[in-house]
């Protein structure tokens, strides 16, 4: 579950999920959800793995964007599926998509940056909930 929200001049998202790898799936669909007008048109052929390590949640989420925003502005990809899997020294998280084909895909949003204004994560009792702001 997701929603958007308007932030002066940036743009948030809000998301929940009962498991932190979950969560972090999650954040990062609403992510490319921002940028590509339909997201569906992304074919989940090319797959990305990344190590993230940290141990505080808010700044695992924020890399992690950090490093999928990374590969879609310097290797032109774009992505559509992501798995997350949690270990003793961070995350592990692989996401699969394809480059960017102009005449496929529509862009909606520049996303500049991950921001760590308003960046929290916090545990419910139903699982994980975070908000992020990008500035756009």
């Amino acid at each position: 579950m997701h929603e958007f929200f308007d932030h002066t001049a940036d743009l948030g998202f809000r998301m929940a999920a009962e498991t932190w790898p979950a969560l972090l799936e999650e954040a990062a669909v609403c992510l490319f959800e921002a940028m590509v007008e339909e997201p569906s048109t992304i074919r989940p052929v090319q797959q990305v793995a990344m190590a993230i390590v940290g141990t505080e949640r808010e700044y695992l989420l924020f890399d992690w964007l950090r490093a999928l925003l990374f590969q879609a502005e310097g290797d032109g990809m774009l992505f559509s599926r992501f798995e997350v899997t949690e270990t003793e020294t961070g995350i592990i998280g692989q996401a699969w998509g394809e480059p960017l084909d102009h005449e496929r895909h529509q862009l909606s949003h520049e996303v500049k940056a991950i921001t760590y204004h308003g960046l929290s994560v916090v545990r419910t009792p139903t699982g994980w909930m975070a908000e992020v702001i990008v500035d756009i």
